[in-house]
């Protein structure tokens, strides 16, 4: 048989035009652009491919759009600036976006937002989760004249994912403009320590303000990290992408159990001096499977805790009182955190445990300067809506509104507790001293003789609100021995229906 008579395939010679692609795909590869690599790891990051590798399964990326070009005449970029496509994070199906700061500074042009948007998309229709790495510097304005520059679906495709599928913004380096947009519509976004994001970047801010300011000192993560906007701060690209995907398996269902730490030691975490703080962190720990506990916005609203943690291999969201910030007082930060975790719990179905050990809410002009008045009530609306169980552990201080927003049984969880620690108070009980016995404390002249007077009247109020006065009037279902929480919050949880396969969305997230 001769050579122009061989079937396809058996010369073993490639045509022409697949070479063609085959050499177009290998160029948009690392090992095909060291000099642009070389400069990336510079400045002490990854490439969009390795932010990639470090997140999805080994070999599991099927990558769209690669071979995608600038749409302004005489520019070049591997894929435009933007890697993405599906995979899988420990066997789930995901879906990835990378923008690729070696090419025009990872900006956004017409023809990446034009691939992103199908990403978002694809995403949207098969319910996958997201994963945004964010390197990037805002739009490109060399793009300006393209004709469908403008209309891109990019970020209402994005936003309506909220509640769908989990989404996960990693900024690794500089994020700002749209690239900043998209980590504030994510559920949760992760910055490493070096990190900077800004709604403008540096021209912008010239041109608006007359002032000339570094990336770094228009938005530092560190800043971002206090404000609220970064869930988690990473030392590095490979941490931001460990709790990426330690964030994300918290919504892949149970898994096996694993030990927790020995119970009995929960027994001594609250101090039996009422007035002697404690790191309520301890007792979520200690009530968790092994090392799975991961706090959300530690340094912003200090005066609560927010964690997905597993109990018996199921995830659980924990919102906690915290009596290392204002003795555990609620304020508008607080609420304001509580709230939206709240609303990522009941979007994706996650119980919800509440830890009580609140004097109330935090009182006086300063807060009611700061909107205490609706940001409180942002929680109490969002766990009153919530369709998740809700389960309630009151550690030590139950008093007034706070603990009424805190798991009260008004708000019907399927199961309230309480520690021997625990007192009960419809407010302040040295205030409610002061309004229940004003007129016999009024008619005592003496002053040292009056505070003596008020102090066995709060005494008396506080001997009526122990934990086990109001055990006795069924204030809570049980007063337990702390060592024996764990158990019967496992146990609890094996009541709860599993929930309904979902085809649609149940809620959305609020960005803040």
């Amino acid at each position: 048989m001769s050579r122009s008579d061989a079937m396809p395939g058996e010369s073993g010679e490639i045509r022409e035009a697949l070479q063609q692609i085959l050499d177009a795909r290998r160029a948009t590869l690392d090992e095909s652009r060291q000099v642009a690599v070389e400069k990336q790891h510079a400045r002490g990051r990854w490439t969009a491919r390795e932010g990639i590798a470090g997140m999805l399964d080994e070999g599991s990326l099927v990558e769209y759009g690669g071979l995608a070009k600038p749409a302004t005449e005489g520019m070049t970029g591997a894929a435009d600036g933007l890697v993405m496509g599906t995979g899988t994070v420990e066997g789930r199906p995901v879906a990835m976006v990378a923008y690729d700061y070696t090419v025009y500074a990872g900006t956004q042009s017409a023809v990446n937002h034009s691939k992103i948007s199908r990403m978002f998309e694809y995403a949207e229709q098969h319910r996958l989760p997201v994963i945004c790495w964010l390197d990037g510097g805002g739009a490109r304005p060399h793009d300006m004249f393209v004709p469908n520059r403008l209309g891109s679906p990019t970020f209402v495709t994005f936003a309506r994912l909220s509640g769908l599928a989990p989404t996960i913004g990693i900024v690794p380096g500089r994020a700002f403009a749209g690239h900043a947009n998209l980590a504030g519509l994510c559920d949760v976004a992760i910055a490493t320590k070096n990190a900077s994001m800004g709604m403008a970047g540096p021209p912008l801010v010239e041109a608006a303000l007359g002032v000339k300011l570094t990336p770094e000192e228009i938005g530092p993560a560190e800043v971002h990290y206090k404000s609220g906007a970064i869930d988690l701060l990473a030392e590095d690209d490979a941490e931001a992408c460990a709790l990426a995907k330690k964030y994300l398996s918290f919504f892949s269902g149970p898994v096996e159990p694993v030990d927790a730490p020995d119970q009995v030691k929960l027994r001594d975490l609250v101090p039996e001096n009422p007035r002697r703080a404690y790191d309520v962190r301890k007792v979520i720990e200690g009530l968790a499977d092994g090392d799975s506990m991961l706090e959300l916005k530690p340094a912003y609203g200090r005066a609560m805790v927010t964690a997905l943690t597993r109990m018996g291999g199921q995830t659980v969201g924990v919102i906690a009182n915290q009596p290392m910030f204002l003795a555990g007082a609620m304020d508008g930060p607080a609420c304001e955190k509580a709230a939206r975790f709240v609303q990522i719990c009941d979007a994706y179905d996650i119980p919800i445990l509440l830890m009580c050990d609140t004097p109330g809410l935090m009182v006086g002009p300063d807060m009611e300067a700061a909107c205490l008045v609706r940001r409180s009530a942002r929680l109490l609306s969002a766990l009153a809506n919530a369709t998740v169980p809700l389960m309630t552990l009151v550690l030590r201080k139950a008093y007034g509104l706070g603990y009424y927003i805190m798991g009260s049984r008004p708000l019907t969880p399927a199961i309230l507790l309480a520690w021997p620690t625990a007192e009960f108070g419809g407010m302040g009980l040295e205030g409610a001293a002061s309004i229940i016995f004003q007129r016999e404390l009024a008619a005592i002249e003496d002053t040292a003789e009056r505070a003596a007077a008020h102090r066995a009247y709060t005494d008396d109020l506080k001997a009526y609100n122990t934990s086990l006065r109001v055990g006795e009037r069924f204030g809570f279902d049980d007063v337990i021995d702390p060592a024996d929480t764990r158990g019967i919050l496992i146990r609890t949880l094996g009541t709860f229906p599993r929930p309904p396969e979902r085809t649609t969305k149940k809620r959305t997230i609020e960005p803040i």
